[in-house]
């Protein structure tokens, strides 16, 4: 008796397309241009869809199609410098989710409504006027809601890195963010705690 293969019409259907809107936002962040955003997503997908049976159904399929899109920005954008090298798919297609709890895929949180209603032009420009390493683990993290081991094996650096990056991003959002914030009446608190206590 042969083993059944998997039916990967259904796998795309439910598992990839899902995350379209997702990898669109992402990759305009990281394309500034609608015409590259939608062209880096068309290739995510074609690459995702040809080499499926490298994917594990169940497993955290919106990691794998970042990775495919993160990777698929960097050949564009070597191509575009003149650079000869490119990121080989081999490297990064078997990326599996090694989490125990397999990965929520269909999330909710309150980062994504934030964001998904209040997210305005001010914030939206002062993400991608950050530099790209900067912006990707911010997007990542507190748009996308990967944890740091993913965003680590999504862009294929150490956990440290990670950690380090997102501070310094968060650093950088907040004081291009200030004059934002102190026009819409938002105070920051934090220092004035240990003031209060004396």
């Amino acid at each position: 008796m042969s083993e059944q293969k998997p039916d990967y019409s259904k796998i795309f259907e439910t598992e990839f397309l899902p995350h379209a809107d997702a990898l669109k936002t992402f990759a305009f962040h990281l394309a500034y241009n609608e015409e590259d955003a939608n062209d880096l997503v068309q290739e995510t997908f074609m690459k995702a869809h040809r080499f499926i049976d490298r994917y594990i159904a169940g497993t955290n399929a919106k990691a794998w199609l970042f990775k495919i899109l993160k990777n698929a920005y960097i050949n564009q954008y070597r191509k575009r410098s003149k650079q000869p090298t490119k990121v080989d798919f081999e490297d990064f297609i078997s990326y599996h989710d090694t989490d125990e709890d397999g990965g929520a895929t269909g999330y909710l949180d309150l980062r994504e409504e934030l964001f998904q209603s209040m997210m305005g032009d001010e914030v939206t420009n002062a993400i991608n006027a950050l530099p790209v390493d900067f912006r990707t683990v911010i997007l990542l993290c507190d748009i996308e809601g990967f944890k740091y081991e993913e965003i680590a094996k999504i862009i294929d650096i150490p956990i440290g890195t990670v950690r380090s990056r997102l501070f310094r991003a968060r650093n950088m959002l907040k004081e291009n963010l200030k004059d934002y914030a102190d026009k819409l009446g938002y105070t920051d608190k934090r220092g004035d705690k240990g003031k209060e206590e004396e």
